[in-house]
């Protein structure tokens, strides 16, 4: 098992005196949310991590830890930075977003998960928008489900549905299996798509949550591993003091 950690992003929504500091170094009570993740990681026996750093990479200071740069970080978004470390993808391997915290019962049922591929959701999502002003609602990364809990849509915002819908944390588990499916669709629609990719502007202007509708849509088995447990995202200024009071 291998962790892939997407760290190319800053932290401008959070602070402008972060403006040149990667939102993954923000710190958390004295810790900053990558050496947390790192920490939990190897806890649970994932030795082998991958970093994908953006702007600013000689501030990552993390010893035993493969970093990969991406060199064309400005023209990418999630997705984009994710496929620069491309050739880490294989095996078992947890991708996780880098401005996110959560605890070692999380991760727990993420690995115990035995599917191809899965992407962690939290059903009581609705909890962690209350009080939310600077990072409303309408910007939670949903799952809709049917009503046997087959997924059948990820976007942002899906708020009026007679179905259930959740939040999608930012980490998704493949097996080898997984990983192929994966790149072999990525592959498939870098190679012939030049325009719009469902919400993004673009394929490297995507977002992990498009890549996972083209797999459903694609009929590519995407399962649900479903959490309990504290997690927050660190967008803002309000997620960071959540943070602080949780962990």
């Amino acid at each position: 098992m291998k962790a892939i950690i997407i760290a190319a992003g800053l932290g401008k929504r959070i602070s402008s005196n972060l403006s040149e500091l990667p939102k993954a170094l923000i710190q958390v009570n004295g810790v900053s949310i990558i050496s947390r993740q790192i920490s939990l990681f190897k806890k649970n026996g994932i030795n082998e991590i991958i970093v994908i750093t953006g702007p600013f990479k000689e501030k990552f200071p993390m010893m035993g830890v493969t970093y990969v740069h991406d060199e064309k970080f400005e023209e990418h978004d999630i997705l984009g930075s994710l496929m620069e470390a491309r050739e880490h993808i294989c095996n078992d391997t947890i991708i996780t977003y880098s401005d996110i915290i959560f605890e070692d019962s999380i991760l727990k049922s993420i690995l115990q998960a035995n599917f191809d591929i899965g992407i962690a959701v939290d059903l009581d999502w609705k909890i962690g928008y209350e009080n939310r002003k600077l990072h409303p609602i309408s910007e939670a990364e949903n799952i809709l489900f049917d009503n046997s809990r087959n997924i059948l849509e990820v976007r942002k915002n899906i708020q009026n549905s007679n179905l259930e819908v959740g939040e999608f944390l930012g980490i998704i588990k493949l097996s080898n299996n997984g990983c192929k499916l994966l790149l072999k669709k990525y592959n498939e629609i870098r190679n012939k798509n030049n325009g719009p990719f469902h919400d993004a502007k673009s394929v490297t202007k995507a977002y992990i949550t498009d890549m996972v509708q083209e797999l459903i849509e694609s009929k590519i088995e995407v399962k649900p591993i479903f959490i309990s447990g504290k997690w927050c995202e660190i967008d803002t200024t309000e997620d960071l003091e959540r943070a602080k009071k949780i962990f």
